[in-house]
């Protein structure tokens, strides 16, 4: 990136011609441009802040649809599976039907999904609607990328990139604010109907501007591998998300679902390894760069999403902080973040990818266990500094692993390759969340046992609260939750940081500093296999 800023000029009318391949676009005019990349935008950044944009209102929606804490995160691991399981086959159906069109129905897919979820009245409703707003969500990201690098000449492509990644990382550093303030100033739905006047002027403007491309029909997708996998990972969710109410393994559903989660991934494995043409290529796990890269993804996936949502719940429920100053505190992470990822970007080379690594996976097991020795009075400097290195750390490691796990792969898999970082990540984020949620409910049922078995006429810590009468009862009990769920919290986030330190046992596998292997050299080594 260049120092001065990126401004989207008018030029000269350019001759309409076709880039990008079937699905992709014919070039208008270049007046165009300006409105068709900030369409595109905006539909990046609406994808990106609902991603965020929930966490600190689940307080609010588990009152509102009246679920339970664990129950709520349905409404965030819902959203998020959908999207890494419909993210698989976007080229192919941008392939089938066209580009624009399906990016036009994907926003408007999009945009209603948004609105039913601000109006849903049940948790069930509420989840229904998620499912729909990630799926029809999970297009818009590769369709504007996509998009963006077609209506711009190659000359002008780094900073058609840069207004991009704009969209893409200011939705989710903005989310947690906006969602605080929306909650605290009209309620927790308007963090869903917030996407319709954005939506609206973007589909008129893709209307209006944005040209069609032809379409590919011979292309095949394999639909076999996509919903078996689909199917692992859909029971997978399922199971986690409901063992805590259903008793785990004591349930007859959650073995049904475990038993769906193993055999979708059992015919996964045999059919990528058996089928002529499968969803996912054996070759591209070849690759050891890759393959340790993608353990990383999920579990720095598993981490970064779960911490969120540990600390807006957190900030609220313990701390005390309301809605709009809950998603204030958490805003720093985000410029953290940035900040990291412009470091990477910089000194990433000179100080080496691994060391890179390894020192933002340091950084972020320390913030955890600064996090878990939190108390509900925890200082304003404490939790921003604690945020900040938080977020630098995951701008850093987020970096320097995207390096890494390209480093040796040839041109042939990237593709899939990126497919399947997005998948593991997403999926990571959502087992993340169940599992802490479910992890959270349990800890806090057996601490606050624990502690009401101490509770005795001959207990001097208690004189005053007289458990005896129904106000010294209740008092006792709401101390007593709230020093049981302060314990359950430290331990979930010493969970957390047990896990981002398991990065550091596959780094060494990671290769760096050698070109990647060739196409036509790999086409041999598979060969030669």
């Amino acid at each position: 990136m260049s120092g001065h800023p990126f401004v989207l000029t008018q030029h000269p009318p350019l001759p309409a011609r076709r880039t990008g391949g079937p699905g992709g676009l014919t070039l208008k005019p270049a007046g165009h441009r300006a409105l068709i990349a900030g369409c595109t935008v905006v539909a990046t950044t609406m994808q990106g802040l609902d991603s965020t944009i929930t966490n600190v209102a689940l307080p609010y929606i588990e009152g509102g649809l009246s679920a339970t804490a664990e129950q709520v995160t349905w409404v965030l691991t819902s959203y998020v599976i959908a999207t890494a399981i419909m993210t698989a086959p976007v080229g192919w159906l941008a392939a089938r039907f066209g580009r624009r069109q399906l990016f036009i129905t994907c926003l408007a897919g999009f945009t209603l999904a948004s609105m039913l979820c601000g109006a849903a009245q049940s948790l069930p409703q509420m989840v229904f609607c998620r499912l729909l707003q990630g799926a029809f969500g999970a297009a818009l990201v590769p369709l504007s990328q996509a998009t963006m690098l077609d209506i711009y000449p190659i000359e002008r492509r780094a900073q058609a990139m840069a207004i991009w990644g704009i969209g893409v990382m200011v939705g989710p550093i903005l989310g947690p604010t906006l969602g605080g303030w929306l909650t605290a100033m009209c309620g927790w739905r308007w963090v869903f109907y917030v996407n319709l006047p954005f939506g609206l002027l973007a589909i008129t403007g893709l209307l209006l501007f944005m040209s069609s491309g032809e379409r590919d029909d011979v292309h095949r997708f394999d639909w076999t591998g996509f919903l078996v996998l689909a199917l692992g990972i859909g029971a997978l969710q399922v199971m986690l998300d409901r063992g805590q109410g259903q008793d785990w393994f004591a349930s007859r559903e959650i073995i049904a679902y475990a038993v769906l989660a193993g055999l979708g991934f059992y015919l996964f494995v045999v059919h990528m390894l058996t089928a002529e043409r499968p969803f996912l290529p054996p070759g591209v796990l070849r690759d050891r760069n890759l393959a340790a890269a993608l353990t990383t993804t999920f579990l720095t996936g598993l981490v970064q999403l779960a911490s969120t949502v540990l600390l807006a719940t957190y900030l609220q429920k313990l701390a005390g902080f309301p809605v709009e100053a809950a998603g204030l505190a958490m805003a720093p992470r985000g410029v953290g973040t940035m900040a990291g990822m412009l470091f990477a970007g910089w000194f990433g080379s000179r100080i080496g990818q691994h060391r890179l690594m390894a020192v933002g996976t340091l950084m972020l097991s320390w913030t955890l266990y600064d996090m878990s020795l939190w108390t509900p009075d925890i200082s304003g400097d404490r939790l921003l500094a604690t945020i900040v290195v938080q977020g630098f750390a995951t701008g850093i490691t987020s970096n320097a692993l995207s390096v890494l796990a390209y480093a040796t792969l040839a041109s042939r898999w990237r593709s899939d390759a990126a497919g399947l970082i997005s998948l593991l990540r997403n999926t990571g984020g959502a087992i993340g969340v169940s599992l802490t949620a479910a992890l959270l409910a349990q800890l806090t049922q057996v601490v606050h046992a624990g502690l009401a078995a101490t509770v005795t006429p001959f207990n001097h810590v208690l004189q005053g609260l007289h458990p005896t009468t129904q106000a010294g009862a209740r008092l006792l009990d709401a101390a007593i939750n709230r020093q049981a769920a302060s314990i359950a919290y430290s331990d979930d986030f010493r969970l957390l940081m047990a896990v981002a330190l398991l990065p550091l046992l596959v780094l060494p596998l990671m290769r760096s500093g050698r070109r990647p292997i060739p196409d036509r050299m790999a086409d041999n080594v598979e060969d030669m296999r």
